[in-house]
């Protein structure tokens, strides 16, 4: 991990996570899997194939019960519980610190305008649709400028619209360099990431690259370089 540590954000080394209900369930099952610097990675997977277990661990939410997950270099299971919340607050953690009052107030009145909700600056939650405050919730995320970014079906209960302003502004994020790991059930949300990491009863059963994948479909099949030129005229070829 030393040698791989400022290139890789997140790391898990034969992760397992068992809950003891009435007999062992292994929600984490061996995973091993990088997560390089300034990527974006997408989680998908049925109901308990250990998405959510995987997020809990990567945002220092919970240790494993096995195996280790590296977050920014430190060993998470290695932690204490207020050493874990530290990491959590410095490298994904979803709180306002680090900057001055008016800074998190200029910087939380810019996502909440690129998120939509510019005009709802001043409004108290319970004045705010539940729409407006899942991306109340997005926006206070992204105000700490975290290094890694966690998101949990980011475009769930959005309309269509602001569900893409939210996956574009993913998408400016990561041109800036963040890294991005996200959960979710739709395929066309997972497509806008570099990758997608397919999970199946706690283990990773593939790991899929998007772009090699858009490469393919943009590639031009044998003969479409001629397409044009085999095309009829469409005038000039009566009567001339």
């Amino acid at each position: 991990m030393d040698e791989t540590a400022e290139d890789v954000a997140v790391a898990l080394v034969d992760a397992r996570k068992t809950y003891q209900l009435g007999e062992p369930v292994h929600a984490l099952d061996g995973v091993t899997i990088d997560v390089p610097r300034g990527s974006y990675t997408a989680v998908m997977g049925p109901s308990g194939s250990g998405k959510s277990t995987l997020m809990n661990l990567v945002g220092c939410l919970d240790t494993p019960t096995d195996g280790q997950v590296f977050v920014d270099g430190a060993d998470v299971g290695a932690m204490t519980d207020r050493e874990r919340t530290r990491l959590r607050g410095d490298s994904v953690g979803f709180v306002f610190q680090g900057v001055s009052k008016d800074e998190r107030r200029e910087r939380a009145a810019d996502i909440l305008g690129r998120v939509g909700l510019g005009d709802r600056l001043e409004h108290a939650p319970n004045e705010l649709s539940g729409g407006q405050r899942q991306r109340v919730a997005i926006a206070r995320a992204l105000v700490n400028d975290p290094a890694i970014l966690l998101a949990d079906e980011p475009t769930g209960n959005l309309d269509s619209e602001t569900g893409a302003n939210i996956l574009d502004l993913f998408d400016e994020l990561k041109a800036e360099g963040n890294t991005l790991v996200m959960v979710t059930h739709e395929r066309d949300v997972a497509e806008r990431a570099d990758r997608i990491v397919h999970l199946l009863d706690g283990g990773v059963e593939r790991v899929e690259s998007v772009a090699d994948q858009a490469g393919r479909q943009h590639e031009p099949q044998a003969g479409d370089e001629h397409d044009d030129a085999s095309a009829p005229a469409e005038d000039g070829g009566e009567g001339a």
